[in-house]
């Protein structure tokens, strides 16, 4: 792999590496994983470069921050000194695991920070932000919240999850915002309209995730495919009936065209992503060594205007069937208002 060119996360945040590990994956949601393959995956990212390790405080109700804080603690001193932590919270989960809101209320920001501080084994957290907007607490109040918590040294930047134009601009007007982090891909490009250009005006940088479509994207997943019931997959519209068969005809598009630069389809999907600015910064959910091998790969792939041209006349925009979550958390997602 080549020297890689850091990004910057906008105008106020962290150099990070051009590629960062969304650790989600690590701890259940989409199906078993297998705990010493994912801390050696996150140790083999942390030696090829990347410094970014992203989590929240609600995968597995707490598991993946531990996960994370074990990986770093048997990490090489200088490796783990590189790290960041990218941390979402404010999320209410029950013990099997339902979803039952939010709550980001200036008290809950700082309790929720706390226990994170502790699981992780952390001083403080590189990048905080609340993974979605509260309907009942107003963004100035949990960005005011956060800005308190650099100022005493708990977090170094704040950033976004899944937030329309406006409320990009209210944070924004109350403390400095280093990114947004929100799905980006190239069947999952609603950002493109109002949102990405709200932030190149503000400084804003944007860590993308679902770069491969929850795998969809990645080349290996196939028609019938079964996921059991606490796999994100079973439940999300595009991985269902026909909207699959759909939306695997456009990933054989793909493909040719991966094939004929003789690169795989996840390669050129992340490289696509990569293509879209150096303010973007893709999350790569690999769980395993093999897969982020892979997505590392992307980053030698270079697309020149007639790779771009095919790859959008391949998979154009809008062209995915299906929303890319279940109607309930559609409906948290202020992104999409």
């Amino acid at each position: 792999m080549t020297t890689q060119t850091p990004r910057t996360l906008g105008t106020t945040g962290p150099q990070v590496f051009p590629l960062g590990l969304g650790c989600m994956g690590m701890s259940g949601m989409y199906g078993e994983a297998d705990r010493a393959e994912s801390i050696a995956t996150i140790h083999a990212a942390l030696e090829a470069g990347v410094t970014l390790l992203d989590t929240g405080d609600f995968y597995g109700m707490g598991h993946n921050e531990l996960l994370v804080a074990e990986a770093l603690r048997t990490a090489p001193a200088a490796l783990r000194e590189n790290a960041l932590t990218s941390v979402k919270f404010g999320a209410h989960r029950g013990p099997d695991g339902s979803w039952l809101g939010y709550d980001t209320r200036p008290a809950a920001v700082k309790t929720w920070a706390a226990y994170s501080l502790q699981r992780l084994g952390v001083d403080h957290i590189d990048v905080y932000r609340p993974a979605r907007l509260d309907p009942d607490v107003p963004i100035e109040e949990t960005v005011g919240a956060i800005a308190e918590l650099v100022e005493q040294g708990y977090v170094r930047h704040i950033g976004l999850s899944e937030v329309g134009a406006e409320t990009i601009r209210r944070a924004a007007a109350t403390a400095p915002i280093a990114d947004l982090q929100i799905e980006y891909a190239l069947i999952s490009r609603g950002p493109e309209r109002e949102i990405l250009p709200t932030l190149r005006e503000l400084g804003i940088a944007v860590t993308a995730y679902g770069v491969l479509s929850r795998g969809l994207l990645s080349g290996h997943v196939t028609p019938g495919q079964q996921y059991a019931a606490n796999d994100f997959r079973a439940h999300s519209p595009r991985f269902q009936g026909d909207n699959l068969q759909h939306n695997l005809n456009l990933v054989e598009a793909l493909r040719k065209i991966a094939e004929q630069k003789g690169v795989s389809v996840a390669q050129i999907a992340i490289a696509w992503v990569l293509s879209r600015g150096e303010d973007i910064v893709p999350l790569i959910g690999a769980r395993t060594r093999t897969r982020l091998d892979e997505a590392l790969g992307a980053l030698d792939v270079t697309l020149d205007a007639a790779d771009l041209a095919a790859v959008e006349a391949a998979v154009p925009a809008d062209a995915a069937a299906g929303e890319r979550y279940a109607p309930a958390q559609m409906a948290m997602l202020d992104s999409e208002r």
